[in-house]
Formats: structure tokens, sequence, C-alpha cells
């Protein structure tokens, strides 16, 4: 059973929790930006193997969202928080864009 630490709540089963998406940086003049980074900001995802920040919602339980590190190769949360102890954005959180996305084959 795998289960996930509410920032609120504590640790639950993870039934009680709706994923919310990868997180990414909102471009930061939203009513400036042309169509195709607005779409890529709401559409693009890096959906990479390994450890990513994602947003949760705890549907079952106190209602709040929150950030959860997840490794998506063993499905292992490594921590939980709220937005405001979110730590700095990083490369890893900006958008993807169309411009990044490279097409790999296994040999």
């Amino acid at each position: 059973m795998i289960q996930i630490d509410c920032p609120n709540c504590g640790r639950r089963n993870a039934s009680e929790f709706r994923y919310g998406g990868e997180v990414n940086a909102r471009p930061s003049q939203p009513l400036a930006v042309a169509d195709t980074e607005w779409t890529d900001y709401l559409y693009m995802r890096r959906n990479a193997a390994g450890v990513q920040t994602e947003w949760w919602y705890h549907r079952n339980g106190c209602g709040a969202w929150f950030l959860a590190e997840r490794d998506t190769r063993t499905n292992v949360v490594a921590r939980t928080y709220r937005w405001g102890d979110r730590r700095p954005l990083t490369t890893d959180d900006r958008p993807l864009t169309t411009n990044d996305r490279q097409l790999t084959t296994d040999n």
C-alpha cells in the first residue's frame, strides 16, 4: 500500500489523494505571452524518470493542495510540504517547451 504524508493530517493511504500534475513555473506575465508559450505551460510535461516535484490534493481529508517530491521510477515520496515552505524554483521547474522535446531511441 502506498502512503503519502499530508503536511496537515500526517500519513494516509494514497487513495485519499488526487495527483495534480508536475510543478512548472507559470509565465510571469500571463496576459503578455504568446499563445505558443501559454500552450506549452498548460500542456507540455517533462514526464521524466526520476524525482520530480508534483502537486497533490488531499481530497478525502483536509482538502489542502501541497507539493510532493516523488520518484517516478519507484513511486517513493521523499517529502511533502506546503506551497509556502517550497524551495526556490530550479531549471527543472521551468515550463517545458516544444523546443525542449528530444526524441530518443533505445537500442
